[in-house]
């Protein structure tokens, strides 16, 4: 008898082993969609991403970089002040209000051919918020200056 307590016992520790692995495999599945790396443009200039690589550039906009282009769609370059990486934005939506020259900004997208293609834009939503990787970003570089003096 103990025999067979001790094989239900294997038996049961063998199927929660299983469904742990099941579930954390599916979670990591779930996330991997999720999981969107910021990168400055001097990390993209010194080692280009795969171009099916979905990622947030970040950096602020160049002065006198943005061009309109048909419909929705502008051309603008992102620098943190040590590199510059060309961005044409095609994505469904109008520019942000507050996206502006000399401003900070996060591109969602892909960098292929030497230029980051951006489905998604994020600007600054008041005068004074600025994304904190694009403040870490420059301020390595030392070309960040606080707004607030």
């Amino acid at each position: 008898m103990k025999s067979l307590k001790k094989q239900r016992r294997i038996q049961v520790l063998a199927a929660g082993a299983l469904a742990l692995v099941v579930a954390v495999g599916l979670i990591g599945y779930g996330f991997s969609d999720g999981i969107n790396l910021y990168r400055s443009p001097s990390q993209v200039s010194e080692a280009a991403p795969e171009p099916d690589e979905f990622f947030q550039l970040g950096g602020l906009v160049k002065e006198g970089s943005i061009r309109n282009l048909e419909g929705v769609a502008f051309d603008f370059v992102i620098t943190d002040g040590a590199a510059e990486i060309p961005v044409t934005y095609v994505g469904g939506s109008p520019r942000p209000d507050l996206f502006g020259e000399g401003q900070g900004t996060i591109a969602k997208g892909w960098y292929r051919d030497g230029r980051f293609e951006a489905r998604e834009i994020l600007a600054k939503h008041d005068e004074t918020y600025m994304p904190r990787e694009v403040v870490e970003t420059l301020k390595a570089t030392g070309h960040y200056q606080d707004p607030n003096g």
